[in-house]
């Protein structure tokens, strides 16, 4: 599974981990690892310690999950490797997500 979903106890925070090629091949599963969880949450954490690739619809995808949290929600993007963190900064994607 190249997708996983973590749900913290008091169900404050979903983290989704993506595995290898974050590319359009992932849309259903990264889709349906948000839309699936129960609402409520105060934090989004998209993990990216194991994403090898990121490609525009990535990115097209991680705004998708932005809109679906909403304004009272954090989406966070933790763990990128240099190489997905020069994708990111070319998108000026710091000024819309946290990065860490």
């Amino acid at each position: 599974m190249a997708v996983e979903t973590d749900l913290t106890q008091d169900g404050k925070t979903l983290t989704i981990k993506i595995k290898g090629r974050f590319d359009f091949s992932q849309h259903q599963e990264f889709r349906g690892a948000y839309e699936r969880q129960p609402g409520g949450h105060d934090r989004v954490v998209v993990d990216l310690k194991d994403t090898t690739h990121l490609d525009s619809s990535a990115l097209g995808m991680l705004l998708l999950l932005r809109d679906h949290a909403g304004e009272a929600v954090e989406v966070e993007v933790m763990n990128p490797s240099s190489d997905v963190r020069k994708i990111l900064a070319i998108s000026n994607f710091e000024k819309l997500f946290k990065i860490s």
